[in-house]
């Protein structure tokens, strides 16, 4: 069970760092339990996110079988998008920070 007073301290003290445009908390089926992002942008990360992490962990794997996903960073042209597969104990939800990396520091 997710503690959600831990969730919450989490969303604070990450929405408190410059740049940073938004937080989701997905399920491994890429369902948003909890955003800060209007609902059409939430669906759209979330299925994005969740489909693309499902892949790099594939590829982490494949690449050395005792190894495992623990983050994953896509950095482009206008955003960055950190995503924590691991976010909590039972590893069934996945963090996902975007943020304007011109806004860092």
């Amino acid at each position: 069970m997710v503690d959600i007073a831990a969730v919450d301290e989490t969303f604070k003290r990450l929405q408190s760092h410059k740049g940073v445009l938004g937080i989701i908390v997905i399920n491994a089926e890429g369902i948003a339990i909890r955003t800060t992002f209007d609902n059409d942008l939430t669906v759209q990360y979330a299925a994005l996110v969740s489909h693309f992490t499902v892949k790099a962990r594939s590829a982490v794997r494949k690449l050395d079988g005792d190894n495992d996903l623990k983050f994953l960073r896509i950095r482009s042209k206008k955003h960055e998008i950190m995503i924590a597969p691991e976010f909590e104990r039972s590893h069934e939800y996945y963090l996902v920070v975007v943020q304007d990396p011109s806004r860092e520091a």
